[in-house]
């Protein structure tokens, strides 16, 4: 009798335990779910979004002094002299300063020539990213009379490319996915001021196997669209004067390891003012390339392949979309392979964009 009366006792604390052991194992389980759920919400604060693009505009670049693209003999009452030679200039050179005076155009140069008239002047050159001076003296040109250094110079450059992406709430924008490189010594332009214009395409010639092809068109000069901050060889950035008129819907920038191989598409801008989207197909993604080549790419659709044979030179920058996410951005063609290139991976070039704000 007593044993039967200590069963509903033990009957209740084993229905407490159990009822104990659930409520242990509802608030474990809600502790494992926590961190999981705290490193998605991580994720998606770090998650970067913009609006791609793929338009083209016109690019106008303003040089941080002036670059030596070549140099040349000069003819003087004393016979030929070359100045530039004598005191060591050399292509590749940017002259920044003139007697400690900044120069930043041809005109600038010319008109401290002159003004020195042959007397010796102290050039602060930059060369290879290391600044340094040499002792110039400028000759007197029998021809016109004009004094000269015999240096052949450029203190800018324009053309079209095609804006990869914009940040609606800041303005931030990126174009190209490559640098702008003097086209004569192949030396990134060290940038003082620029901008982007509206661009129109007005043609194309077609790209063979062997030939590359490109982009025809032009861009008003009288129009702004966004200032420059950035000559990188990652791309080219800067902020819209209007964030406001990108229009489009912002989507997450990949990372690297979301970035696969097979189908995606590109925005580009090859006639007109008309940005349509074109299918492609990665071919393989690089680990580590350490330049703008993170990527190769084929195109796949029988539109573009018809209008531009592929990949053309005017369509460095256009947007590569995959997954719903911008992966990257075209900046190469294979000169053998008209149809395929390269493309830098859109997270190099946001971060790039980040870094050049800062240095």
């Amino acid at each position: 009798m007593q044993d039967t009366k200590t069963c509903p006792g033990a009957g209740g604390a084993a229905r407490l335990f159990r009822a104990l052991l659930l409520l242990a194992a509802a608030v474990m389980v809600v502790l494992s779910l926590a961190p999981a759920a705290q490193a998605a919400e991580e994720q998606d604060a770090s998650t970067r979004y913009v609006v791609p693009l793929g338009k083209a505009v016109g690019i106008k670049l303003f040089a941080q002094g002036v670059l030596v693209v070549g140099l040349s003999d000069l003819t003087t009452d004393q016979g030929l002299a070359s100045p530039a030679r004598a005191c060591g200039l050399q292509a590749g050179d940017v002259i920044t300063h003139i007697n400690g005076t900044q120069v930043s155009s041809i005109e600038a140069v010319q008109a401290m020539l002159q003004e020195l008239q042959g007397q010796a002047m102290t050039l602060t050159i930059t060369r290879n990213d290391v600044s340094q001076e040499i002792t110039a003296h400028a000759a007197q040109s029998s021809d016109d009379g004009q004094y000269k250094l015999g240096a052949w110079i450029r203190d800018s450059m324009a053309g079209i490319g095609t804006l990869t992406f914009a940040d609606p709430e800041t303005g931030l924008f990126g174009t190209l996915g490559h640098g702008i490189n003097d086209v004569d010594t192949a030396v990134l332009m060290k940038l003082q001021s620029g901008a982007i214009t509206p661009a129109s395409v007005a043609g194309v010639v077609k790209g063979m196997n062997g030939r590359p092809g490109e982009l025809r068109g032009a861009f008003s000069s009288s129009q702004t669209l966004g200032t420059l901050y950035a000559n990188t060889q990652s791309g080219v950035f800067g902020y819209l004067q209007d964030p406001e008129a990108v229009t489009g819907t912002p989507v997450p920038v990949a990372q690297e390891a979301e970035v696969h191989t097979g189908q995606a598409t590109i925005l580009s801008n090859v006639s007109g003012t008309q940005v349509e989207e074109y299918t492609v197909e990665i071919l393989k993604v690089y680990d580590d390339s350490r330049d703008t080549r993170d990527l190769m790419l084929r195109v796949t659709d029988p539109r573009l392949l018809e209008q531009t044979g592929g990949i053309v030179q005017g369509m460095s920058g256009s947007p590569i979309l995959q997954d719903g996410k911008l992966v990257g951005a075209v900046t190469h063609v294979l000169v053998d392979h008209a149809d395929r290139g390269y493309g830098i991976l859109a997270q190099n070039m946001l971060d790039q964009a980040q870094q050049a704000q800062t240095t």
